[in-house]
């Protein structure tokens, strides 16, 4: 049952300003507006939790991580419903990325098990070392504090109250304060819910997680400006990404911002891949670029290939399947509108050419194909800029000097790609040197939108495409952000951490 309150230290909080849920389809519901008060009266019961939470085992750790997944998928037809209705996502998509949640959460739960993410070094005495003896040294890594996560807009659940950010913190043993996105407020209480209960069933402190709603930017400034919170998880605008990061930075203590701000995701199509599987890679970038609506930050919105007749019927190719596309239903109507906007400053450039409207009415929007010149595109850096949506963007290289000359001149991103056959390897060895400095995820012959929650994985890049070019927001690795490692020196044993003891 929705109550439209917030969870504060373990109470459901409502009373105050209220606003409305905007769902693309069923019931509107009303919601208590955050304020500074709650997020300091959050931020308190954080810091309470943390002498506790961020001492107990491991396994303790694991079996509450566990026991959250557990309660996410006891309420799995109530949160598809809800989620549905608020983001005009199809079931399908939404029983998907309520999979990825829990199975982050239990990924975690594993991974702190096996301890490995402490990282335990021992450098033993040498008392008897000339010309200087050395101390017992041990290092260990240790948590944070009180965590801020903001839930993103368009991942109602693997980016938002249980998500990876979530996660991840809550494994390093840091008590976690979630501001719940407005454009799903309804799926974030019902997860806020399975969390508190979660809480009760493993005894944990009522601090360890708190979950506000809504509330406009001062809600957000006063929980990244809160002396004890320790560091910020973030998934959203490059705006709104670079205003909280600067926030933090201002800071009397300033400390850490984990942005994931946006990223156009460029694919670079060598000439024997386009000529091989110019329909190939043609049909894939389609299926790919309006997966979801193109709601996705991994969307792969640029393709630079070198301009001849293989271009132009990969062009042509794009251009009849992205026009046999409907339109699709998009996450808010802000989104819709900063896509509309988004697609009218691509056309405002003479080399710039649109395949059709670019939305419909209220929070539909269409799919959209823009074409330009190598020369243009590094002569305008808007033509860099996401657009986020199902938009597309060809870039058409005079020549390899020419792309060679784009890839130098790209921001940073999450993912770049090379589509390459064997006779394209001396091309694509001359571009991966540039390409690892500009993404955290290199692909060949794939397409970025989707993210494999793993060991391995890397969700980040350089700014802006995060805030933190050493960090990724997704896999196991992401626990990284919120630990920080403390050494020992001549330490009595039994004055150390457990974890340590057991090394």
């Amino acid at each position: 049952m929705i109550t439209g309150k917030h969870l504060i230290a373990g109470n459901w909080v409502g009373g105050g300003n209220l606003f409305k849920s905007s769902p693309s389809t069923g019931l509107s519901y009303k919601f208590s507006v955050g304020t500074p008060k709650l997020v300091d009266k959050a931020a308190k019961a954080a810091e309470e939790a943390f002498p506790s939470y961020g001492y107990i085992t491991r396994n303790e750790r694991a079996i509450f991580l566990n026991r959250i997944a557990d309660e996410i998928e006891k309420r799995g037809d109530e949160i598809t419903e809800i989620g549905c209705q608020e983001t005009g996502l199809p079931e399908a998509r939404l029983e998907g990325e309520r999979a990825r949640t829990v199975g982050q959460l239990r990924l975690f739960a594993e991974h702190i098990e096996n301890g490995d993410y402490l990282d335990r070094r021992h450098d033993l005495a040498l008392p008897n070392r000339v010309p200087l003896p050395r101390p017992d040294l041990r290092l260990i890594q240790r948590p944070i504090g009180p965590v801020a996560v903001f839930g993103a807009s368009n991942f109602p659940l693997a980016f938002s109250v249980a998500g990876g950010d979530t996660a991840a913190a809550l494994a390093a043993g840091c008590p976690v304060i979630v501001k719940g996105h407005s454009a799903h407020p309804g799926t974030s209480e019902i997860v806020a819910q399975a969390i508190d209960d979660s809480i009760k069933a493993c005894n944990m402190h009522p601090g360890t997680v708190s979950v506000i709603q809504g509330g406009s930017r001062d809600v957000g400034q006063a929980l990244v400006q809160h002396p004890l919170i320790k560091a910020v998880g973030f998934t959203g605008s490059l705006a709104g990404g670079k205003a909280l990061f600067d926030f933090c930075a201002a800071r009397e203590e300033p400390i850490p911002f984990f942005g994931e701000l946006g990223s156009v995701n460029p694919m670079f199509l060598l000439p024997h891949a386009i000529a091989n599987r110019g329909g190939e890679i043609s049909s894939g970038w389609v299926g790919s670029l309006t997966m979801g609506a193109g709601q996705f930050c991994t969307n792969p919105g640029i393709a630079i290939v070198i301009d001849g007749a293989d271009a132009a019927n990969f062009i042509n190719d794009v251009t009849t399947l992205l026009s046999k596309v409907d339109s699709q239903m998009m996450l808010t109507d802000g989104i819709s509108k900063a896509y509309r906007v988004g697609c009218e400053r691509m056309s405002s450039f003479d080399a710039v050419g649109q395949l059709k409207n670019a939305s419909e009415i209220n929070r539909t929007a269409l799919p959209q194909l823009f074409v330009t010149t190598g020369k243009t595109w590094l002569t305008n850096f808007e033509l860099s800029e996401e657009v986020f949506g199902p938009s597309g963007l060809v870039v058409k290289a005079v020549d390899f000097s020419e792309m060679m000359e784009i890839a130098t001149k790209l921001t940073g991103q999450l993912t770049c790609t090379l589509h390459m056959d064997d006779s394209d390897q001396n091309e694509a060895k001359k571009l991966l040197p540039i390409l690892e400095r500009k993404a955290g995820r290199i692909l060949a012959n794939g397409f970025s939108t989707g993210v494999e929650v793993c060991e391995s994985m890397v969700h980040g890049g350089p700014f802006p495409a995060s805030t933190n070019f050493g960090a990724t927001s997704v896999g196991t690795m992401s626990i990284r952000r919120f630990l920080r490692p403390v050494c020992y020196q001549n330490m009595p044993t039994l004055m150390l951490p457990t974890d340590m003891m057991s090394h």
